[in-house]
């Protein structure tokens, strides 16, 4: 570097770097993806850097860039030096006696530090007195307001009690109240003297209740200073005091609020309930009410003699509950819901109408709440939630409405009403009734159900389905589960059913099923004609009359409940196939008994000498003799035109497949037999009669058997087209027909 800077070349004539004196890169043959930017950038990471370029080069290529740049880096740092390299030199040289002037420049940073420190110390003592002073200013400001607190309080008891005292020495209740009850109900005299009296009582009335109202005011202020105070000993020393007055306070306002009461005074009862909610006794107000007014009405109406005795029914009781109320307590009620009167916060209906009425029904009427009498507990429950809805109609908002429901008195008396008891009675009831139609040993079929049901399990399930929504019966309250005992009747009929059907197939005598066992092919019509009745009407009449009861519900629940009750008449209609095939059992298994005789034709004929055969069987006509007579029957109308002849088609199939069936081993065994009689006859020649015989005797017993055969399908086929069947269309008669037929008539068509 000294060479350099010694070659006295200016700087605009060196080289232009280090890197061209060494012959290295410089920064124009740099490639254009090498961006030495990139370096100096704040979030410069190395792995990311070479993670990107290595996308396009390689890292043998950007090793030699990079070792490349380093080498230019390091020239120009070198070519920076060299040019000011005489700064370089002088700034050692200048950097003489730097500790003598530090030395010089402590002596006046400590001396600033010292006088710091005692003004530091100087204002945390003046803040430490004044902190002190506050704390003693606030203490000596908390006695005042204590000491005006027990000042004021001791003023206030003794307002109240001069008050008290002043209350006592107007004129006594009793006088005025007896004389007011007598003028109330007289007739004003010429001279007026009545009403005089009478205003000069309202007046004395009018005037105690003010002063009641005044004392209330200074007891609700007596009320806030105890509630700040009442630990100290001044105020449990006027405990006694205190309460004594309360207590006066109390007889004084309630006297004053029977007399109110009693005249119908509207002013006194209102400053009356002023009173009370000033010194939040509310709940002294309602008993005052509830024994002076509500309990003598709740006597004349639950004490009252009746020609017919004493009843648990509870509806008259309420109606005149309700006149009673409009006479004698709708005043008061209208007083308390008077817009801005401040006495909102009474309840009357809840607290001393509703609890009044409560206590009279258990006391008088205790059997008026048992739900084991369903049918009283049921209409005195909706009665009773009418009279509740009366009540509602006093309140003049949603809110009012909220509050009165809200109450204690209205919950304890919802409570009385057990309806999960009366429910489960009911569902006893109702489901009793059906089981114990199910579980007769015989279907029971009703005389006349020429328009209606059938048997008598049917009926009880209608029965019991309509009980289930009936008035004297159903509880809007308990809605969805009387939904769910009716889907419970439909599943418990279906059920039955299937389980006698399978009973019967199986042949095992099921305790309960002894009806599917015994029943006759009309028993199963009724069956079927019950069920598919029963479905129509849920899917109808039953299903409109719970879509009234479930009017007000939402959409989405309505539907739900709609789908339910489909399903359950689906369940119902499901079980016709059952029902169907288990008829159709009856009649093949009848026809199938019949069909054994076939085997018969082989003793008729073998070995014999009867002559070719020309006629059908006897058999024959007894095959289908039964589901002849049955379509022939009125039971046959129970089957519409299109289940007929699926039913008829279903057992001559399944007959016919079991007469081919028959047919065909006997043809079989015949000829094995005939071909083993052959060989045994070998060689031996059968002498023959003369004359019209000797055509006859080369017939074989197996080719009469044969043609006994032939003659015995024709028939038989002649029988299934009685019985709306065409032979010659079904698979299997033909089938039978190809069987017996003789070779000769076996290609042509089928002759019956």
């Amino acid at each position: 570097m000294a060479d350099l800077q010694q070659s006295g070349l200016p700087v605009s004539q060196r080289p232009r770097s280090v890197m061209a004196l060494f012959g290295g890169d410089d920064t124009d043959t740099m490639p254009l993806w090498f961006n030495k930017n990139a370096f100096t950038a704040s979030d410069f990471s190395s792995e990311s850097y070479i993670a990107d370029l290595r996308k396009f080069v390689p890292l043998e290529t950007l090793r030699a860039e990079l070792r490349s740049h380093l080498r230019l880096l390091k020239g120009e740092l070198v070519e920076l030096i060299n040019r000011d390299y005489a700064d370089f030199v002088n700034l050692s040289t200048k950097l003489v006696d730097v500790d003598g002037a530090v030395l010089r420049m402590r002596a006046p940073l400590s001396d600033l530090r010292s006088r710091l420190s005692s003004v530091k110390d100087s204002v945390k003592a003046s803040l430490s007195a004044l902190q002190d002073g506050l704390h003693r200013r606030a203490d000596a400001s908390h006695a005042r307001e204590i000491l005006e607190l027990l000042l004021d309080t001791s003023h206030v008891v003794s307002k109240i009690e001069k008050l008290l005292a002043e209350l006592k020495r107007m004129p006594e209740d009793s006088s005025s109240t007896s004389q007011s009850s007598k003028i109330v109900g007289m007739q004003p005299l010429s001279n007026g003297s009545v009403d005089d009296s009478a205003e000069s009582v309202v007046s004395l009335e009018e005037s105690r209740s003010r002063l009641l109202e005044r004392i209330a005011s200074e007891m609700n202020r007596l009320n806030f200073y105890v509630a700040r105070i009442q630990d100290l000993p001044f105020v449990q020393n006027m405990e006694n005091r205190i309460q004594s007055a309360r207590m006066s306070l109390d007889a004084s306002l309630r006297e004053s609020f029977e007399v109110g009461l009693r005249q119908r005074n509207e002013a006194v009862i209102f400053r009356c309930l002023r009173g009370y909610a000033a010194i939040d006794n509310t709940q002294g107000a309602h008993e005052v009410f509830r024994l002076f007014v509500v309990s003598p009405i709740m006597e004349k109406v639950f004490l009252k003699e009746t020609d017919a005795g004493p009843s648990d029914y509870l509806e008259d009781d309420f109606n005149e509950i309700k006149r009673h109320i409009e006479v004698d307590c709708k005043f008061l009620l209208d007083i308390t819901i008077a817009a801005n009167s401040g006495v909102q916060a009474f309840d009357f209906l809840g607290s001393s109408i509703l609890k009044e009425l409560h206590t009279s029904i258990q006391k008088n009427k205790p059997g008026a709440f048992s739900p084991g009498k369903p049918s009283i507990f049921l209409a005195n429950y909706k009665a009773s939630m009418n009279f509740l809805d009366h009540l509602e109609g006093y309140c003049q908002s949603k809110s009012a409405i909220s509050t009165f429901r809200s109450q204690p008195a209205y919950l304890d008396f919802l409570k009385q009403w057990n309806l999960g008891v009366y429910f489960t009675l009911r569902f006893q009831e109702v489901a009793g009734d059906l089981d114990g139609a199910l579980s007769a040993t015989n279907l029971g079929r009703i005389a006349d159900h020429s328009l209606g049901l059938a048997l008598s399990p049917s009926a009880a399930l209608e029965r019991c389905l309509l009980k289930c929504w009936q008035p004297d019966v159903f509880v809007l309250s308990l809605s969805d589960k009387f939904l769910g005992l009716a889907l419970q009747l439909m599943s418990r009929y279906s059920t039955w059913l299937l389980a006698g059907l399978e009973a019967r197939q199986s042949g095992n005598n099921t305790n309960g099923m002894e009806w599917a066992l015994g029943s006759s092919p009309e028993d199963l019509v009724l069956v079927k004609h019950d069920v598919e009745l029963l479905s129509r009407m849920v899917k109808g009449t039953y299903l409109e009359s719970i879509r009234n009861v479930f009017h007000s519900a939402p959409k989405e629940v309505l539907a739900a409940i709609e789908d339910s009750i489909q399903e359950g008449a689906d369940k119902l209609i499901h079980v016709v196939p059952h029902i169907t095939e288990a008829l159709s059992d009856v009649f093949v298994k009848r026809s199938i008994e019949v069909l054994t005789q076939l085997k018969g034709i082989t003793t008729t004929f073998r070995m014999t000498n009867k002559p070719l055969p020309v006629r059908h069987s006897s058999y024959v006509s007894g095959i289908l003799h039964s589901i002849k007579a049955f379509l022939d029957g009125e039971y046959a109308s129970y089957l519409s035109s299109e289940e007929r002849l699926q039913f008829v088609a279903g057992i001559g199939e399944r007959v016919t497949s079991r007469f081919h069936e028959l047919a065909k081993e006997l043809v079989t065994v015949t000829k094995k037999m005939e071909s083993s009689l052959l060989r045994f006859r070998q060689g031996v020649q059968r002498v023959g009669t003369a004359g019209a015989d000797s055509g006859e005797s080369n017939i074989s017993d197996t080719d009469k058997i044969c043609k006994q055969l032939y003659l015995d399908v024709q028939e038989y086929g002649r029988r299934l087209r009685s019985i709306g069947v065409k032979a010659e269309e079904l698979p299997v008669y033909i089938m039978l027909w190809q069987c017996v037929a003789p070779e000769a008539e076996k290609q042509g068509p089928i002759v019956l």
